[in-house]
C-alpha cells in the first residue's frame, strides 16, 4: 500500500457500480470493503467484480504476448504500471459521518477522481452492540478479519426467524453452535435444539456442553445420557392427533376416526385405539391401520389388552418432560434434544410435539398479557426443507409454517437450518428476516437467498459463491447493510471462555486470517 493509504481511484461508472482503477500492487479482493472519504463524511463501498484495464487495443495485447511466448524473448513494456491495470467494480453501502459513529443508506456517489482506501476497525464504530447482542463473530473484508466484532438484535432477530444457508462443509454447525453459546451468554431468549446429528452438545468433543454455567445448557437423550443429561421420555398421553399434521398423512376416514378417539377418550386415546373396542361408526380396517401405523410410530406393542413400550413413548415415565422443557426455555436455557437415533417421522412428531405446546403457551401469555415478561422461544431446526418446504405446503402445512408466518406476534421464532433454500416458498423466505448466508456454489440456491436478502445482493453472486469455511454474509432487516463476517470456531470460544470470566456481553477472540 502507499504512504497515503489509497489503494485505488474512482474513475467511472454509477449510483449501482463505481469504477475504479487499482493501485499497481494493491491486489483487491471480491467482497473487500473500501472507504471514499470526502468532507464531512465517508462512503463505505464493497467489491463486486474485478476486470482487467489496458491502454493498448486487444490486437496488440494479443501480438506482445505472442511474442513472448512464441519468440521467447524478455519483452517488456514501457510503463507496464501505467498502461496495464485492474479494474474494480464497487457498490456503495453506507454514507458514514461523524467520525464513523453514525451511518445512514448511501444516496450519492464518491467524488469523481477520489482516492478509496482500504476500511478500518476505527470506520465501523456505529455498529454498536444492541442490548439483546446476539454475537456473530468479526467484520471480514475479503478473505481478512478487521478487529471489529458483530452483533445483531437476538430478540428481535430471533423472534422474526433466522436463515443459515450454505453448502456442507462450509461451517453451518459451526456457526449454529456460536450462535447457541452466544445466546447461552444473555437472558433474552431459549432455544430448542432439534439435533438429528447429536452434534451441537458435544458429547464426546468440544460442544455446547462446555460453556462455563452449566444450568444453562440442557440436554435429553434416549441413549446413555452422560452426567448430568436427562433421559427422553415422553407420556403417551401428552401426544394429540393435532400433533401428527405435517407428519403422518391420514385419510380422510382416518382422520376422522382420530378426531373420534380424542373427543371421547381425551388423553387415553391411543389406549383405546390399540386396545379398546371397535366403534361401530368406522370400518374395521381404519381401525386396524390406526393400530399399525401408531404402533409402528410411537414403538409399542399391544398385547392383550395391554400395551409395551419400547421407545422413547411411554405409557408411566416421561409425564413432565414437556412442560420441564418449556419452562427450561422460559428460564432462557438452551435445551438439546438428541433425535439422532430415531427415524425421521419419529422426530419430526417429536419436533411438532415441543413446538405446538410452545406455541400454545405463548398465546396464553399474550391473550393474559403476560408476553412482553417472556423471553423469545426459538426452535432450531436442521434440514428446514423438512418442515418448511413447498409439498409440505401443499400437502396442509403444520405447526412450524404456522411459526414462521405469526409467531412473531407470540415471540416464538425459527433457526432454520439448510442447503437448499429454493425449497423453502418464496412467502416463508420472505417472512424470514434474518439470513445468514455462508459458501453457496450452487447457482439456483444463491437466487433464492438473494431474491429474498433484507438488503440489494444482486451483484453478490459470484460473491456468494466465493466465500471460504467460516465466512458468511449476514443480511438483515436488523443491521444496516449486508455484514461481511467471519465466524469463530467454538474451539476459539471455548479456549476463550477457560481464561476469562464470562460478562454480560460475549466478546470473540482473535481470529485467524
Amino acid at each position: 500500500m502507499s504512504v497515503d493509504g489509497k489503494v485505488g481511484q474512482v474513475i467511472s461508472g454509477g449510483f449501482g457500480k463505481v469504477v475504479i482503477r487499482q493501485r499497481s500492487g494493491a491486489k483487491l479482493e471480491i467482497g473487500e470493503l473500501l472507504v471514499a472519504d470526502g468532507p464531512g463524511s465517508m462512503i463505505l463501498l464493497q467489491v463486486c467484480d474485478l476486470a482487467y484495464g489496458s491502454q493498448l487495443s486487444q490486437q496488440g495485447l494479443e501480438l506482445i504476448s505472442g511474442v513472448k511466448l512464441e519468440g521467447e524473448t524478455d519483452l517488456e513494456l514501457l510503463d507496464s504500471e501505467l498502461r496495464s491495470y485492474t479494474l474494480a467494480y464497487l457498490k456503495p453501502l453506507l454514507a458514514i459521518s461523524n467520525g464513523g459513529s453514525e451511518a445512514r443508506v448511501c444516496k450519492t456517489l464518491p467524488q469523481f477522481f477520489s482516492g478509496v482506501r482500504r476500511a478500518e476497525p476505527a470506520d465501523f464504530s456505529f455498529l454498536k452492540a444492541p442490548g439483546a447482542s446476539l454475537p456473530l463473530g468479526k467484520v471480514r473484508s475479503g478473505s481478512g478479519v478487521l478487529g471489529f466484532d458483530v452483533s445483531i438484535d437476538g430478540e428481535k432477530a430471533l423472534s422474526h426467524h433466522i436463515l443459515i444457508a450454505a453448502q456442507t462443509g462450509k461451517g453451518k454447525s459451526n456457526l449454529a453452535s456460536c450462535m447457541l453459546w452466544g445466546l447461552a451468554a444473555g437472558d433474552y431468549a431459549g432455544v430448542l435444539v432439534l439435533d438429528p446429528h447429536d452434534e451441537y452438545y458435544g458429547r464426546n468433543r468440544i460442544g455446547v456442553k462446555d460453556f462455563p454455567d452449566r444450568n444453562k445448557i440442557v440436554y435429553y437423550t434416549p441413549i446413555n445420557p452422560p452426567h448430568g443429561a436427562r433421559t427422553l421420555k415422553i407420556n403417551i398421553r401428552h401426544v394429540r392427533p393435532s400433533h401428527f399434521t405435517g407428519v403422518v398423512n391420514w385419510t380422510d376416514a382416518q382422520r376422522e376416526a382420530l378426531g373420534y378417539y380424542s373427543k371421547r377418550y381425551g388423553n387415553r386415546w391411543i389406549e383405546e385405539i390399540m386396545t379398546g373396542e371397535l366403534p361401530e361408526n368406522f370400518h374395521e380396517g381404519t381401525i386396524a391401520v390406526l393400530r399399525r401405523r401408531l404402533a409402528s410410530l410411537l414403538d409399542f406393542e399391544a398385547k392383550s389388552g395391554t400395551i409395551y413400550c419400547n421407545g422413547v413413548f411411554d405409557l408411566e415415565a416421561g409425564s413432565s418432560t414437556i412442560n420441564d422443557v418449556l419452562d427450561d426455555l422460559e428460564h432462557s436455557r438452551v435445551v438439546i434434544i438428541d433425535t439422532s437415533s430415531f427415524t425421521g417421522q419419529v422426530e419430526l412428531l417429536l419436533g411438532s410435539m415441543f413446538a405446538s405446546e410452545i406455541l400454545k403457551r405463548h398465546r396464553h401469555y399474550k391473550r393474559d398479557g403476560l408476553l412482553d415478561s417472556k423471553p423469545v422461544v426459538s426452535i432450531l431446526v436442521e434440514e428446514a426443507p423438512r418442515v418448511l418446504g413447498k409439498d409440505v405446503v401443499e400437502k396442509g402445512g403444520n405447526v412450524f409454517l404456522s411459526i414462521a408466518r405469526e409467531g412473531r406476534k407470540f415471540k416464538v421464532g425459527l433457526v432454520a437450518i439448510t442447503q437448499l433454500p429454493s425449497l423453502i416458498p418464496k412467502e416463508i423466505l420472505a417472512n424470514i428476516n434474518t439470513k445468514i448466508i455462508l459458501g453457496m456454489e450452487m447457482a439456483p440456491e444463491r437466487a433464492a437467498l438473494i431474491e429474498s436478502a433484507a438488503q440489494d445482493l444482486s451483484q453478490d453472486d459470484r460473491n456468494i459463491a466465493s466465500l471460504d469455511k467460516g465466512e458468511a454474509i449476514v443480511t438483515s432487516a436488523f443491521t444496516r447493510f449486508a455484514i461481511p463476517v467471519k465466524i469463530p470456531l467454538l474451539s476459539e470460544l471455548v479456549a476463550a471462555a477457560a481464561k476469562e470470566k464470562q460478562n454480560g456481553r460475549m466478546s470473540f477472540p482473535e481470529l485467524k486470517e
